[in-house]
Order: structure tokens, then sequence, then C-alpha cells
């Protein structure tokens, strides 16, 4: 029996056949990387908003423990965004403070930031939380807000 595999018949793959591969491969994994990246960002969004609803949700609490001073909670921290509230001697002073700090330390990036900030206000016995923050970070506007109403 006669061999048919000899040298010129054996055939192999090229040298340009496996660099066309390796862009292919290469095209699809920049591809993935980038669906990572976008669903990073989104996730961060979304920590971050829920930490935002966490945190209202917190100082209104606050004010119901200590609703016969619930008028003293009253701050306009969002036309001061950069300063955070002095510690004072009455509750409302101390509590309005941990949550400013509280808010700079999980929804932005650190005590000097001047971008996070909340705010409360009542009207008739209806108090509104808002908190402030950029979202460009996380892929989102400049200026992103969760507003929260209670009736305390």
């Amino acid at each position: 029996m006669k061999s048919t595999s000899s040298p010129r018949n054996v055939r192999g793959m090229s040298l340009i056949e496996v660099l066309v591969a390796v862009l292919v491969l290469a095209v699809g994994m920049l591809g993935v990387a980038a669906m990572q990246a976008l669903a990073l960002r989104g996730g961060q969004g979304s920590l971050e908003s829920s930490q935002a609803v966490m945190a209202a949700n917190s100082i209104i609490e606050a004010m119901r423990a200590n609703r016969a001073n619930a008028a003293s909670y009253v701050y306009n921290g969002i036309a001061a965004c950069g300063t955070v509230p002095g510690a004072g001697s009455s509750l409302a002073g101390n509590d309005l403070n941990n949550w400013v700090t509280r808010l700079k330390a999980t929804i932005g990036t650190g005590v000097g930031d001047t971008t996070t900030c909340g705010s409360i206000s009542a009207v008739g016995g209806v108090y509104t939380v808002t908190v402030q923050w950029d979202d460009r970070r996380a892929g989102g506007g400049a200026t992103r807000t969760v507003v929260t109403e209670a009736r305390i």
C-alpha cells in the first residue's frame, strides 16, 4: 500500500489564517470586557441609589424617635453641599452631623466630598428628605437625587 502523506500532500494552516483567528478572538474579548465594564458601572449606580434610600430612611427614623424636636432636623444641606453640620449639644444636631458624615462616607468620596449632600424640609408636618450626589462615576449624570417624604 502506498502512503499518501508525503510532505507535498500535507497541508496545514498558514500564518495568515492563524493571525486572522487571533484577531477575531481579540475583538470578541474586547467586546466582553466592554460589557463587563458597563455592568460594573450599572451596579455602582444601583448601590448608590440603595444607599441613598437607606440614608433617607435612617434620618426619618431618627426624627420619629425624637418626635418632640422633629422641627430641629430641618436642614438645607444642598445650599452648603461641601460642609458637614457641626455636632451640637442637642440630639438633632448630633443626628444631622452623623447623617451627613455617613452620606459622604458611603455615597460620596469621603469627608471632603463637595458633591454629596442632604437636605430636610418641612411643610405642615410632612418632612421631605433629599439626598443628592454625583453619579458620573457610575455612568449617570452630574447630579442625581433621591427624594423621600414622610409624615412625622
